[in-house]
């Protein structure tokens, strides 16, 4: 069997699976067909990484593509306590958790369109290049920056889809990546903004360096067109006012480039970039992503990517038999815990 047919019964299993996702479990689920050292090669191999994970998804990623497209670009923290540090499972501050954590930080393409979204590339922070802190302690930072890699997720997808505009939140909302969307790779964007930013009113105002806090517009309900600090061209910007769960009031500052967007249209545009919060959720409850005792880097980001594909499976499940990612989940444990019971009563029967 080769790696990609392995990688296909890898997925398969770790949908199916309700906990820990071994070799040894697989093998034994097969009845010993395939051996757990196969498996380990496999994980092994270090050729089961984003570009093997692009060409994987590329014939579905084809089928729905359109100049409509969404590409959402957004991190996240798999925290793996209990796991050996090394390059891959290091120490990363989770903004959500506000506090600095050990586990995996991985960076998401996701192409959206047709109500099916698909991870086209995925970056992974390994620590490795040495540096020493104000406090004189040796410590590791990745070669490339979270801005970079971003940049690289967008090269990648310009390269391969279509797609209109680009959503992320409002960490990645500076000039830069603003600047490399629409000259480099003529796209729009609409992302987050934090509310401190300052605005300019027109190009003069910008030249003369007359900014003003975006708090002090109106925007609620309606667009302004603005100027940026480091743009040369204008944006429009809205504020959006919405109610938590817990009944407070949250507000959310947007920005775009497309200039012939409304109110309601950047709104509802923007609210499709929770598709990728719903991917992060997906793969670390459905898809096994953070519960497989793989050690090294290598089969660490070898069981990650399947376990991005078997994202992809469920997507797919998810239009054919219309339902969700948890209840299809829900729905083979349940077929896999009647199976048990009725082992049990078998072997309990005198």
């Amino acid at each position: 069997m080769d790696v990609k047919n392995l990688v296909d019964v890898y997925s398969d299993y770790l949908i199916a699976v309700p906990g820990l996702s071994t070799a040894t479990g697989l093998s034994a689920m097969l009845n010993n067909e395939i051996s757990h050292d196969k498996i380990t090669r496999m994980l092994s191999s270090g050729i089961i990484d984003s570009i093997f994970l692009w060409k994987s998804v590329k014939a579905t990623c084809h089928e729905i593509s359109s100049e409509d497209g969404l590409l959402i670009i957004d991190d996240s923290i798999e925290e793996k306590k209990y796991t050996d540090k090394s390059e891959l499972m290091c120490w990363h501050y989770d903004h959500s958790q506000g506090k600095t954590v050990k586990g995996v930080n991985f960076m998401t393409a996701l192409y959206h369109n047709y109500d099916m979204s698909v991870p086209i590339g995925v970056e992974f922070v390994k620590k490795t290049k040495p540096f020493v802190d104000r406090k004189g302690n040796l410590i590791y930072k990745s070669e490339r920056n979270k801005n970079e890699m971003y940049r690289d997720l967008l090269r990648h997808a310009d390269r391969n889809m279509d797609f209109k505009y680009v959503l992320n939140d409002a960490w990645f909302a500076n000039a830069a990546n603003m600047n490399f969307i629409v000259h480099e790779i003529k796209r729009h964007f609409i992302m987050g903004m934090k509310e401190n930013r300052l605005v300019a009113l027109s190009k003069e105002l910008q030249q003369q360096g007359k900014y003003i806090s975006i708090k002090s517009l109106e925007l609620e309900g309606r667009t302004v067109s603005v100027y940026l600090k480091g743009l040369d061209f204008p944006v429009l910007v809205c504020k959006q006012v919405f109610k938590n769960g817990d009944g407070s009031t949250g507000e959310l500052y947007l920005v775009t480039s497309d200039l012939n967007l409304m109110y309601e249209q950047i709104t509802t545009i923007y609210h499709k970039r929770w598709k990728v919060e719903q991917y992060h959720q997906s793969i670390k409850s459905n898809t096994a992503f953070s519960k497989s005792p793989t050690k090294t880097p290598t089969t660490q980001i070898s069981h990650f990517i399947v376990s991005i594909l078997a994202f992809v499976k469920l997507e797919l499940l998810q239009l054919r038999k219309g339902k969700s990612h948890h209840a299809i989940k829900n729905l083979i444990l349940l077929k896999a815990t009647k199976t048990a019971y009725d082992e049990v009563l078998k072997l309990s029967t005198p």
